[in-house]
């Protein structure tokens, strides 16, 4: 699959990093989109993303990437994790940067765009465009950790998170827990 994963700077740069690795590992095409704040928040969380040799990343100040044009064949886009901010701009329809005017064309196009808002507590505001953006076809995917597989540690509790964004996707879950099944 061709890929977009955008990061914005909502705290949680953490779901972007195991997910990127995930679908790395899996010989995606993976096209990653970092948002100024997102470059501050990924430093004081986790110093700096990896990504892999293969992995395209584009500047979020550009438009020349292939996936601003809905003419390009991408198969899914992630905004993880998605901030507020991005959301309400994605709801407006606003797309002054690279990763608003994708989250526009995969609306419009209606191919699968994935939101993943790592903010507590909501205000109205956010519940409406939450609404907003679900009404105009984005798959929302609060960053939520479960904890019926108690999860041994924080990276178990991300991965509760990032297998719900990967059963989205459609591609193969190495991580899911699964409700029912044996957890020895």
């Amino acid at each position: 699959m061709k890929i977009i994963v955008a990061i914005t700077g909502a705290s949680g740069s953490v779901y972007a990093q195991r997910l990127i690795e995930l679908l790395e590992a899996q010989s995606h095409e993976i096209s990653v989109v970092v948002s100024d704040y997102a470059s501050q928040v990924i430093q004081a969380e986790m110093g700096k993303l990896k990504t892999a040799s293969g992995t395209h990343k584009f500047n979020n100040r550009s438009m020349s990437a292939p996936f601003a044009s809905g003419s390009a064949l991408y198969d899914a886009m992630v905004i993880i994790p998605c901030s507020m901010g991005t959301l309400g701009r994605i709801a407006s329809g606003a797309s002054d940067d690279l990763i608003l005017r994708a989250a526009d064309v995969f609306l419009k196009e209606k191919r699968k765009l994935i939101l993943v808002p790592r903010e507590t507590p909501l205000n109205l505001i956010h519940a409406r465009n939450l609404v907003a953006a679900i009404e105009a076809g984005a798959h929302v995917i609060p960053a939520m950790p479960s904890f019926y597989s108690r999860p041994k540690d924080l990276e178990e509790a991300i991965d509760t998170v990032v297998a719900r964004v990967l059963d989205a996707l459609g591609v193969k879950n190495p991580i899911a827990k699964r409700w029912g099944e044996d957890r020895h």
